[in-house]
């Protein structure tokens, strides 16, 4: 059990007199995080307030009112009056300082020889000359425009460029279909979408513009495709007229001084969709002192430690909230970026930590799901990269399992670089439990609450629970990172946060406070299994299963059971070499009987190639037990792997009824 766990990270003295935290206390005068976390929550605008002092956020004009809950929590009001824009905190207040003629991005393709680097200075011109030629098509404030790109240097310039000019950016996945595509572009009413030809995967030319071509026939409200030539002749594309541009075309020639929008502080930047457990995509809207306030000043900057002296790298996509953090966390503190084209382990398996070494990373983000990918190809592998720059790791995503945990604190963090373990949402543009230099760390354990949110555990009735007992992870307190209602659906925004509970909103995450303090994300609540009366999440099961050290990964689900009232299927993906047989299911099954009792002996274990997973690597445990109860598994369209379902759904028929609860 989690609340067991040894500590296997404590800060040193230095590292806490050396972080922005201890700064940031000393600023405002208080002893300590807990103190700090008390009176965020009693006074989350005096935070706020003190957060954009320690950050050197700018206003174009100042606002009137730091915070309005009059309307109450679910309609809260931020920086009332105030003007502002993301590309004025996180690009022009660099301009004539040292930070200018600074590298910001670094980029390597597939090909470890192509790469290519911008300086703040270059960064500046390129948005400028991209905004500019937007405003020419007509595109403008208030505008929706769609980014369907891979990782390159163009996908950060259009980011911004959209935003200077106070259109509102939508990231789309760069593995999307068409169909996701066009849910998106018509909820958003998108006006134009910034694409690239094609990308790179694993030595291979994949389509984008035919995919986006294909989904704009079901979308009347685009009127300009912008287009980068990335594949080149290798990949002819066709261009539609009037509608679709080169980048390159639009830009040419024009200057590369642009003005940047004043927006109303909560304007909308960006427009992201999270995926729904039923019905359409959820999406969530980020406003331009949100999502600054909340993820990038108070949970990177602040808790997380990121300093301007930082290299920051966190191999995503831009169609995941990842791609905002990589754009904004170095840009806002004058910190450097890593991005990379394509896969992990793709032109070798080493290619993740030939990245870290060659390019000097020393603020590294994972998710758990990459970790699990990569350890499966040893020890060596790994230990064969100096990895020695590293100063800071943060996690993601989803929570995490013993197993990658341990491999990832022991072999890349060498038992003495803290795992910064975090856990929030798009919804909230941020995180609500977050770890910090200054918490202890256990296997998986997230340090504290995230400031100013009011966060809670609590049963079905919203009352409190105490150390070692699971219950909703909730908020009592409006954060400034909410997203704005949700686009164009209020009543839904309110179903799905604020209603479950009255008066609290409800995450959906299943969460555990131990003796010590630290805090457990234990799967999503809607994965909870109740069996023989005991309340638990996936997690748990999952990391014994994942200690026989032959399996990759799993999914616990809970299905109905006459007797216990569910009983738990384990899907799992096997090591490579070893046999996904009946033999390696009796061995799962042993092990869970003598770590869990016998009540949780598993009524099946299936094997699959893959999991379903979202763009963000989410396992998507609803998904699994839809499948393997023959109901509408829902929105499908964030899966980053469709074709996952369709093997389990193959896998699943051709069970028996049961298979390892026969064995003893």
């Amino acid at each position: 059990m989690p609340e067991l766990r040894k500590i296997y990270w404590e800060p040193d003295p230095a590292i806490i007199a050396q972080s922005n935290l201890t700064a940031f206390l000393k600023m405002v005068g208080i002893a300590d995080f807990d103190s700090l976390v008390r009176e965020g929550d009693a006074n989350p605008g005096w935070l706020m307030e003190n957060i954009f002092r320690f950050s050197g956020m700018r206003f174009y004009k100042p606002y009137e009112q730091i915070f309005d809950a009059t309307g109450g929590n679910a309609w809260a009001r931020w920086c009332v009056g105030g003007t502002t824009n993301m590309v004025l905190n996180c690009i022009d207040k660099h301009r004539d300082t040292p930070t200018w003629n600074k590298t910001f991005l670094v980029w390597e393709g597939e090909d470890p020889s192509a790469q290519r680097s911008l300086t703040y200075r270059e960064l500046d011109a390129e948005v400028c000359r991209l905004a500019g030629a937007m405003k020419s098509l007509g595109i403008g404030k208030g505008d929706v425009v769609g980014i369907y790109m891979p990782n390159l240097p163009e996908t950060f310039i259009a980011f911004f460029a959209v935003i200077k000019i106070g259109a509102i950016v939508m990231p789309l996945f760069s593995g999307f279909g068409a169909q996701p595509i066009v849910t998106r572009l018509n909820d958003g009413g998108a006006k134009a979408v910034i694409a690239a030809d094609g990308a790179w995967r694993r030595g291979s030319p994949g389509d984008m513009k035919g995919v986006l071509d294909e989904a704009l026939g079901s979308v009347k409200s685009v009127e300009h495709v912008i287009v980068v030539r990335h594949l080149g002749d290798r990949h002819p594309v066709s261009m539609q007229a009037p509608r679709d541009h080169w980048w390159h075309d639009l830009v040419e020639g024009r200057s590369g001084n642009f003005p940047t929008e004043e927006m109303e502080a909560e304007a909308p930047a960006v427009l992201l969709y999270t995926s729904g457990t039923s019905g359409k995509p959820k999406g969530c809207v980020w406003t331009h002192v949100g999502f600054l306030g909340a993820m990038i000043a108070r949970d990177v900057h602040i808790s997380g430690d990121f300093k301007s002296s930082d290299r920051f790298f966190w191999m995503s996509d831009m169609g995941w909230m990842v791609g905002a953090l990589c754009a904004c966390a170095p840009s806002m503190f004058g910190g450097s970026l890593l991005i990379a084209e394509g896969v992990p382990d793709f032109p070798d398996t080493g290619r993740f930590w030939r990245l870290i070494q060659d390019h000097k990373v020393t603020y590294l983000g994972i998710a758990p799901t990459l970790v699990r990918g990569l350890m499966r190809y040893g020890d060596e592998e790994v230990e064969s990269y100096d990895l020695s720059s590293l100063r800071i790791t943060l996690s993601g995503g989803e929570g995490w399992t013993d197993a990658p945990w341990l491999w990832f604190f022991r072999h890349v963090c060498k038992s003495k670089i803290p795992i910064i373990n975090n856990s929030g949402g798009t919804e909230v543009s941020g995180d609500i439990v977050i770890g910090t230099v200054q918490h202890p760390m256990k296997v998986g354990s997230i340090g504290a609450p995230a400031l100013g949110m009011g966060v809670d555990i609590v049963d079905e009735h919203g009352r409190s629970v105490g150390p070692g007992q699971v219950g909703e992870l909730v908020l009592r307190q409006a954060s400034i990172g909410m997203t704005k209602s949700l686009w164009k659906d209020d009543e839904r925004y309110l179903e799905s946060y604020w209603k479950k509970i009255p008066g609290l909103w409800v995450q959906g995450d299943l969460a555990m406070r131990d003796e010590d303090g630290l805090y457990f994300i234990l799967g999503r609540s809607d994965d909870t299994m109740k069996v023989s009366g005991k309340r638990t999440g996936p997690s748990e099961i999952e990391s014994i299963v994942m200690g026989t050290g032959k399996v990759v990964e799993v999914a616990a689900i809970g299905v109905p059971d006459p007797v216990q009232g569910q009983a738990i299927v384990c899907v799992c993906t096997a090591m490579p070499g070893v046999s996904a047989d009946d033999a390696l299911a009796a061995e799962i099954t042993q092990v869970l009987l003598r770590n869990m009792g016998v009540s949780f002996r598993p009524k099946q274990v299936i094997f699959v190639s893959d999991l379903p997973k979202t763009r963000n690597m989410k396992i998507m445990r609803r998904i699994v037990r839809a499948v393997f109860l023959g109901d509408d598994a829902g929105d499908l369209s964030s899966l980053v792997n469709p074709e996952a379902v369709a093997e389990l759904r193959m896998q699943v028929s051709a069970q028996p009824t049961t298979n390892s609860s026969k064995s003893n």
